[in-house]
């Protein structure tokens, strides 16, 4: 998995108090990659590197490099990669056969020699997750490149002189001459649950957008769109579509499954986990191994109450998939007050780098991972099936899919507990005013429209819902890809998708509408293709949201906790907020089920967490 961190600087040669630079911001990386760091050097080029080891253990050091032929003269080429090439096995046979030698079993060492074999062609024959920072000393060029879908996160800063980079925008930040300026486009982006492709809380931070590649060179700076999706007539009948989705399915679990560490998958008992789980359990007891399973249970959950986004506790139905699938099984049980605990605040806001004011579902995520590190390296989880077979509840309401906007604008909170009241209303008026929030919502829907691939021909609601799915694949998704990405990469666990797969999501997203729902209920195609597979009452079981305690400790120790933040006169946050707003949220009553407030509140402590430890420069 890994961490990279670096820059080019093209107006000098680079000296000691850069490499220097390039050592605190690799730092930064050592979360992600715990096992190894390193720093190439060259004359206009820095490269950092913190390793995660998943893949030929003592051969992948990076960073990587080969000396080649260029401009008469031998010149390097260096690479910092994270991620994983799934497909790298085939590569390595081909390249073979060109010629090439190979001095680890080490995917890294194949994307080197895939792009000193094909040049700027190489990345879309790589099939994986995958962001990583390439050095070109014979056309003295940074290649900046990142996967598909996203999965991995990549980031850049230009300079006057070069560029800055880092998986992380804290590894840019950590360079003395990094700014960290934050204008009111920069805090659009913090409070809209959208993101946009491209862009940062921070004005001169930019993230590397999935499927580009940013090409540096001392004339200044070029992006290359090397994938994106198109729209194509599906001609298949159900059932071959069916069998199609699985088999691509299958095939990318299977390629997911290749590590030298110990493996899981994380199991909630929904469709997408179950199916992903049963899929790696046979593909694992084929080599004569059980693969453990984990699932997330709160303490509070013994007193379970079910709500409109989850009806049901899922640790039952996990437990059904683990025994029908033969998992080796573990439920782990968070307590309430490891949630609130500040030090798993303060290490869930350092993962999450900007404030996302998602609360416990970060926190509960960062405590699981932490968790199953303790037991595997590497697990495999469902992320990305709601998205492209139509999973979400909005999806299915004639209301959200019709109005003008993004499907999830009037739910933005549902995972809180909170979907009557709105998680900006702790902020000053003059600030929300400044931020028109509706407006900055109502232009990133347009821009989202736009890019939309069109079908000839469609029109109706299988053109509408083509909409929503590129949507949710270009503005949802990428948000849910890098919260589980930011929290389990804190403790040093490489999180997998199969269901990102790129040949699959090329193909789900052209399957019509009318047969992803041919049953009227949602994910209908999916249930087919895992038919087989899952147990019936899996089968059959309502889409619930991610587990949030419903513990009513947790509130009150939230409010507590804010009341701390209003009772400090010198806390950062108080520039953002509305303190007359604050006072009566802190002093309101506070039912013993009542959840009022929660998403207002989780967001003011994430906004203070984010200003204290990043120190921005905000101006609006």
């Amino acid at each position: 998995m890994c961490g990279v961190a670096g820059l080019v600087r093209f107006d000098r040669d680079l000296g000691a108090a850069d490499r220097t630079a390039v050592a605190a911001m690799t730092e930064t990386m050592s979360c992600r990659g715990p096992d190894a760091g390193d720093i190439w050097q060259g004359r206009h080029a820095l490269l950092g590197h913190r390793r995660l080891a998943i893949i030929d253990l003592p051969g992948g050091r990076q960073p990587m490099r080969r000396e080649v032929a260029g401009h008469g003269t031998a010149a390097t080429v260096a690479l910092s990669y994270s991620g994983e090439i799934y497909n790298f096995q085939e590569l390595r046979t081909e390249l073979t056969q060109q010629g090439h030698r190979f001095e680890t079993r080490s995917d890294t060492e194949v994307v080197l020699c895939a792009y000193l074999q094909w040049g700027d062609a190489f990345v879309e024959r790589l099939n994986g997750m995958f962001a990583f920072a390439l050095w070109d000393g014979r056309k003295e060029e940074l290649l900046l490149v990142r996967d598909r879908l996203g999965v991995k996160p990549l980031f850049w800063q230009p300079t006057s002189a070069g560029a800055l980079f880092g998986s992380e925008p804290k590894a840019i930040l950590a360079h003395p001459e990094a700014r960290r300026d934050v204008g009111i486009e920069g805090l659009r982006e913090v409070f809209s649950l959208t993101r946009t492709p491209g862009r940062t809380p921070y004005t001169h931070v930019r993230e590397v957008e999935p499927g580009t590649v940013v090409h540096v060179r001392d004339t200044g700076s070029r992006i290359n769109r090397y994938w994106s999706l198109t729209a194509q007539e599906h001609t298949d009948s159900l059932e071959v579509t069916a069998a199609t989705v699985r088999d691509l399915l299958e095939d990318a679990t299977r390629r997911q499954l290749v590590a030298d560490v110990p493996q899981c998958v994380l199991l909630s008992g929904g469709l997408d986990s179950s199916l992903i789980t049963a899929i790696a359990a046979r593909a694992m007891r084929a080599q004569g191994a059980r693969i453990p399973s984990f699932a997330v249970d709160f303490e509070s959950d013994a007193e379970f109450e079910a709500s409109e986004m989850r009806g049901e506790p899922d640790p039952p139905y996990a437990r059904l998939l683990a025994a029908h699938a033969d998992t080796d099984h573990a439920d782990l049980v968070l307590k309430d007050a490891e949630l609130m605990d500040p030090r798993t605040r303060e290490a869930v806001a350092a993962a999450r780098d900007v404030p996302a004011g998602w609360g416990d579902l970060d926190t509960s995520l960062y405590l699981l991972f932490r968790a199953i590190r303790g037991k595997s390296t590497v697990a495999l989880s469902g992320e990305g099936a709601d998205e492209f077979f139509g999973g979400y509840p909005w999806f299915h309401r004639p209301e959200a899919v019709n109005a003008a906007q993004f499907p999830w604008a009037g739910l933005e909170t549902f995972s809180l507990g909170d979907p009557a009241t709105s998680r900006l209303t702790l902020l000053s008026p003059e600030l929300l005013a400044e931020l028109d929030m509706e407006a900055h919502t109502k232009n990133a829907y347009q821009e989202a429209l736009a890019e939309v691939p069109r079908l000839p021909g469609e029109s109706g609601l299988e053109r509408r819902m083509r909409e929503i799915g590129h949507m949710h694949i270009t503005r949802w998704l990428p948000e849910m890809l890098d919260r589980k990405d930011r929290t389990s990469m804190a403790v040093g666990l490489e999180v997998r998708v199969p269901f990102c797969d790129h040949r699959l999501v090329e193909y789900a997203f052209n399957i019509p509408w009318a047969m992803k729902t041919f049953d009227g209920r949602e994910k209908s195609l999916l249930r087919l293709a895992a038919r087989d597979l899952v147990p019936e009452p899996i089968l059959q079981r309502k889409k619930a949201s991610y587990a949030v305690t419903q513990s009513p400790s947790y509130m009150a120790k939230l409010r507590r906790t804010l009341a701390d933040v209003v009772a400090d006169s010198t806390a950062p946050v108080h520039q953002l907020l509305d303190r007359d707003a604050l006072r009566r949220a802190v002093s309101a009553p506070q039912g013993e089920h009542t959840n009022t407030g929660r998403a207002a509140i989780e967001l003011v402590l994430s906004l203070d967490l984010w200003l204290r430890r990043t120190t921005p420069a905000i101006s609006v």
